[in-house]
């Protein structure tokens, strides 16, 4: 038997989009401890293309911005799954392209839209599933490593992560009164995913993040999956309500002195190999 024993379990996986994603990764490795993965995607074409990617796996259709599918989804896993060991929420979603840069602008409909995809659609899936997870089935959400840094670019998806890390809490707290299911989160640092190449000016902010780490090294998904893996495991079963952050040490090199020196004379350091 492994370390984690995840061997034989079955976990539901939301947001696999490439081989570039942290939900890639998570599966992969879930995979390798013996684990079943059912995968959930938003589209057809998604689905078309991770079956070409992960040919022979259970591959469902679900846009969480409809409740309807989400319903569907969960009656559709439960004629074949009776139970569920863990669910991955790796789900985010910001229309920037309506977004002109400066947060009091954006419209209603982007915030909702932003909140509902990233945040909410946690709090809708585990209703949905919580009669199919195991008394001691795990929850792991990816969320950011905070919420508190202002960057203009990245819009109004922090304020999203903020309110799915509270309801992290929130869920952990209601599930407590029927099982022992617990809702963690990942707070990753800044990574290269296709779907951080959509951000505005972000290769700029990941060179100056990694520069901040304490090893002068970014972080890598498969760090963060590693991390989501073992918060999957009954090894974390001591873990619940939490957010693990993973930043590489960058929360507290703000003041690093070469960054400072380099920022006073104006010319930041070369990206690393």
């Amino acid at each position: 038997m492994s370390f984690l024993d995840l061997h034989g379990k079955v976990f539901l996986v939301l947001g696999v989009a490439n081989r570039k994603s942290v939900a890639f990764h998570i599966s992969t490795l879930l995979e390798e401890e013996g684990a079943q993965v059912v995968y959930s995607v938003r589209s057809e074409a998604r689905r078309d293309s991770l079956a070409k990617l992960l040919p022979d796996r259970e591959i469902y259709v679900c846009d969480v911005e409809h409740q309807s599918q989400i319903t569907s989804l969960a009656a559709t896993v439960a004629k074949k799954h009776d139970k569920i060991h863990g669910l991955v929420h790796s789900l985010a979603f910001a229309n920037y392209e309506n977004f002109s840069g400066h947060f009091h602008e954006v419209s209603r409909e982007d915030f909702l839209q932003c909140v509902g995809v990233s945040c909410h659609s946690l709090i809708a899936i585990s209703n949905a599933f919580k009669d199919m997870l195991d008394a001691h089935a795990s929850v792991v959400a990816i969320s950011i490593s905070t919420t508190r840094m202002a960057v203009e670019s990245y819009g109004y998806m922090a304020p999203a992560k903020a309110a799915l890390d509270s309801s992290i809490a929130f869920l952990a707290k209601s599930f407590s009164k029927f099982s022992e299911v617990r809702f963690n989160a990942v707070c990753a640092g800044l990574l290269k995913t296709s779907a951080s190449a959509g951000i505005p000016n972000y290769i700029d902010h990941y060179m100056y993040a990694e520069n901040l780490t304490l090893r002068k090294r970014a972080l890598t998904t498969q760090e963060v999956a590693a991390a989501a893996v073992f918060l999957l495991s009954a090894r974390s079963s001591g873990i619940n309500a939490q957010g693990l952050v993973l930043d590489g040490g960058m929360g507290i090199n703000y003041f690093d002195n070469d960054v400072v020196k380099h920022a006073l004379a104006g010319i930041w350091p070369a990206e690393s190999s």
